[in-house]
């Protein structure tokens, strides 16, 4: 006869079954926080390690920092936030035209 693992949450009281799906999620959140922190130090050494080689590389570095003051208490107001907004735009559309450009000086030298 094979051990079956007895399942202790179908003998506890709800409450007590509430609790303990509560300090379980918590756990969870708390582990997910932690990797992303691990990720985000990571990403903070890789900008670091070179000076960007390209104007998309650079925008890419002042993205992230744009995204992180989005985070804070000052970036959430929205003046500050429609300008945040602005500028991602404005990396977005120029990126897209400077891949126009280089394609274009490309296609003349051929």
């Amino acid at each position: 006869m094979p051990d079956d693992p007895i399942s202790l949450d179908e003998h506890r009281g709800i409450a007590e079954q509430r609790s303990i799906e509560i300090r379980r999620r918590l756990a969870d959140v708390e582990a997910d926080q932690v990797a992303a922190r691990q990720r985000r130090a990571e990403l903070e050494k890789f900008l670091v390690a070179a000076p960007a080689q390209t104007w998309q590389e650079a925008a890419e570095k002042a993205r992230y920092l744009i995204s992180l003051l989005a985070g804070t208490s000052v970036g959430r107001d929205p003046r500050r936030q429609k300008l945040i907004d602005n500028v991602l735009e404005d990396f977005r559309r120029l990126a897209e035209g400077s891949v126009g450009t280089v394609m274009a000086i490309e296609t003349k030298s051929e």
